[in-house]
């Protein structure tokens, strides 16, 4: 790859990181969000996943599908280390004078076993998933239709990630599964309407980069 294509692959690495780790962080916060008649109650981390998603479907267009899984094993390792951190630091005694104690520290940034288990197992099996169909529909297409592997991906492997935290942490009984339904729906629905957004965006981002690098071709993986 030459320079420029070098510092892009890093920066969306830098995004995709990024945006990973923060959703990890603040997903203990709620928000309300009424759109066409429907109240979407939603944890803010999915704010911030779904741009996980378009990155990966920009690395995987631009530098291929080997380039794109290397970004989602990445992610994988930081927010491990992220984890590990945020453990140490529970574990440390705030001092007399901290601005914020131990115990308010411990519910903002604590996270139970079930909840990293189901972040962690739904995040690999989601961005693995993506970046398959995504690289299946393109050599299907024979690189055509850029629109239906970005939402086809996304939309499928959202429903992937949404179900299989919900099937755990029910499952560990942090969540009653007469709320699994709702919470299903609600927040695949949600995700949707964030893949549709999307689309533009990279659209965008292709156009704009048109002159400095060629997307991969179809037939490489």
């Amino acid at each position: 790859m030459t320079e420029f294509q070098e510092r892009l692959y890093l920066i969306f690495t830098g995004i995709f990181i990024a945006s990973l780790v923060a959703c990890n962080l603040i997903f203990q916060k709620f928000f309300t969000w009424n759109f066409l008649g429907l109240n979407f109650e939603l944890s803010v981390g999915i704010i911030a996943y779904p741009v996980t998603f378009l990155v990966t479907d920009l690395i995987s267009e631009l530098f291929g599908k080997k380039r794109a899984n290397q970004v989602v094993i990445s992610g994988f390792f930081a927010s491990i280390f992220t984890t590990a951190l945020i453990f140490i630091s529970m574990n440390a005694t705030a001092a007399d004078w901290s601005p914020i104690d131990s115990q308010t520290f411990n519910k903002v940034f604590g996270l139970s076993a079930p909840a990293f288990l189901a972040s962690m197992v739904a995040y690999l099996c989601a961005q693995f998933i993506d970046v398959r169909i995504f690289h299946f529909w393109k050599r299907l297409t024979k690189g055509k239709y850029l629109w239906l592997r970005n939402n086809a991906s996304t939309m499928f492997s959202q429903l992937v990630d949404t179900s299989l935290v919900l099937v755990i942490l029910c499952s560990a009984g942090a969540i009653g599964w007469e709320r699994f339904g709702t919470l299903l729906f609600m927040g695949w629905l949600f995700k949707v309407l964030v893949a549709l957004i999307d689309t533009p965006i990279i659209y965008f981002a292709l156009w704009a980069l048109k002159d400095k690098i060629k997307p991969a071709s179809y037939l490489e993986e």
